[in-house]
């Protein structure tokens, strides 16, 4: 039979942490309906001085503070009273990474307001001036907006340029929806005039501030590893999780010749030291203990991958292995389990559950795979509704609310179908 690995490896090629990236969310469809058009990524974007290229070689000392670094370098050399420069920071400092302004005026108007008082008609004219900083476009509400301002830039010989303006002021969702050669009909135009206004749409940049975007990388190193081991999951604690720690010799034999004062001193010390090493061999048993019965409960899904996730709440694996629930809770966190599947937090492995048609229970993450399985297998043209997808959920077995399927789809950052809508 196979021998049993002596050591884990330290650094797993195969490990990787799962992606957290987060996406808007359902009541900002205004900006975002970028998500519904097909934005070719082989055109140029269109750029501050027009010319549909980004010119600029220098770059500038706030190339590495981000988007708002880079657009307060900008409004500290625009002519500007202090008045409207202090407008300027409020407006800056509400910008998201995509460069999508989300605060009100009434917002920016109370953000000001310990300093002075500002009028909408004033917010609105120093948020212009921003529109037109590089990325142009940035500070917009919304996508049309901000498609409109990089448009408005545009030399009026532009191929298109008419058409463009009408579709990105008026027409976005219909383009989005019922695709360009429809909209053509709808608006009496040539197919081949509608095909160059959608090219140069698609030249510009839906999200001008994700070029500044910085993500920062999270390493993990995983505390526990699961592995196979005779046709059994087993789990082994990683290196870090083990420290090697020993009590000096030299100082614990000092403790028979020192002074009575020195002497309770150095049995003190020596006491805290050996306290410390009995806690963390307990914490690394009782880390191995909760991996060791999560991997039990849940080896299907290491078998066959997400969709065999059982249902799992902390409370049996506090039964399982006799400690309380919050200590199953506070051990589980940010603790990580590296698997042939990837490596993930231990509390991924706990979902609720949901009843099957066949008096079975199936867990939240089981039906999300199923949820993302059926949409990657939908049509670009019609995609899967989330009624249609309680639908073929409950023809694999799996009776769920429309409610709930959308509640999982927002989880799992996939937009909704009309946003879902690809053209052909």
């Amino acid at each position: 039979g196979p021998e049993r690995p002596d050591e884990i490896p330290a650094t797993p090629t195969d490990s990787a942490a799962p992606d957290q990236q987060t996406e808007p969310s359902d009541g900002e469809d205004s900006v975002y309906e970028a998500e519904a058009f097909d934005w070719g990524d082989d055109l140029p974007r269109a750029s501050a001085s027009g010319s549909g290229t980004d010119d600029r070689e220098q770059t500038t000392p706030e190339d590495d503070a981000g988007l708002a670094g880079h657009l307060l370098w900008q409004l500290n050399l625009t002519p500007m009273s202090a008045r409207d420069r202090a407008i300027g920071v409020a407006i800056i400092d509400s910008i998201d990474d995509n460069g999508y302004l989300h605060e009100t005026t009434a917002g920016l108007m109370a953000a000001v307001q310990a300093d002075f008082s500002a009028d909408a008609d004033e917010i609105e004219a120093v948020r212009c001036r921003i529109q037109h900083f590089d990325p142009l476009g940035v500070a917009s509400r919304t996508l049309s907006e901000c498609l409109c301002i990089q448009l408005n830039t545009l030399e009026a010989k532009t191929d298109g340029l008419e058409l463009a303006k009408q579709i990105a002021a008026h027409e976005l969702e219909n383009l989005a929806k019922i695709g360009a050669e429809r909209l053509a009909r709808q608006l009496d135009v040539e197919p081949a005039a509608m095909d160059t206004a959608v090219r140069l749409i698609r030249s510009l940049d839906p999200r001008p501030g994700s070029q500044f975007a910085r993500s920062s990388v999270e390493y993990v190193s995983p505390d526990a590893y699961a592995f196979r081991y005779q046709g059994r999951w087993d789990v082994r604690l990683g290196g870090h999780s083990l420290p090697r720690l020993g009590i000096n010799q030299h100082y614990e034999s000092m403790i028979g010749t020192a002074a009575r004062s020195d002497a309770s001193y150095l049995r003190g010390q020596l006491q805290e030291a050996r306290w410390l090493i009995r806690s963390l061999e307990t914490r690394a048993d009782t880390m191995l203990r909760v991996s060791r019965a999560i991997v039990g409960r849940q080896n299907a899904f290491l078998d066959h991958g997400p969709e065999a996730m059982r249902p799992l709440v902390l409370r049996e694996i506090a039964e399982e292995v006799g400690l309380h629930e919050s200590t199953i809770s506070r051990v589980t966190t940010r603790k990580y389990l590296h698997t042939p599947r990837g490596t993930f937090e231990l509390k991924h492995f706990f979902s609720s559950s949901l009843a099957t048609t066949d008096g079975g229970a199936a867990s939240s993450t089981a039906i999300q795979a199923m949820i993302r399985r059926l949409i990657d297998a939908e049509s670009a043209r019609r995609p899967l509704s989330d009624a249609k997808l309680v639908t073929e959920l409950k023809a694999q077995g799996v009776t769920v609310a429309r409610r709930t399927v959308a509640k999982y789809r927002d989880a799992m950052n996939i937009p909704s179908s009309n946003e879902r809508q690809r053209l052909s």
